[in-house]
């Protein structure tokens, strides 16, 4: 089970998901975290990679959903701690050109100001 831990750093909203981010399984997840966070009026939202462990077809929809969804609010939605594995993903599928994205979380929450 993909566990969605949600934290605040200034007025970011920071969500790290823990695991697979896969079919059935950690793409509701997901997508239920940053439905949560868009419904709590969060506009700022980060997606900590650090503890995923696999994303798959499903796992990328729903982050390119999740990126529209917080979009249309005003929002933004960018991403952190990519494993080289996840990163060559969007890569290949030139999502990378569409997602900001962060190696630091500090340098991430600050690109929100």
């Amino acid at each position: 089970m993909t566990q969605i831990n949600r934290r605040t750093v200034n007025d970011v909203t920071i969500l790290a998901p823990t695991g697979k981010i896969t079919i059935g399984v950690g793409d509701e997840a997901l997508r239920n975290g940053v439905q949560d966070a868009l419904q709590s009026g969060a506009t700022n939202i980060l997606i900590d990679f650090a503890n995923v462990t696999a994303i798959d077809s499903s796992g990328i929809g729903e982050l390119v959903s999740s990126y529209t969804r917080a979009t249309n609010r005003g929002g933004k939605l960018k991403l952190v701690n990519l494993s080289p594995k996840i990163h060559d993903i969007l890569a290949i599928t030139q999502l990378i050109t569409v997602f900001e994205v962060y190696d630091d979380e500090d340098d991430a929450v600050k690109s929100f100001a």
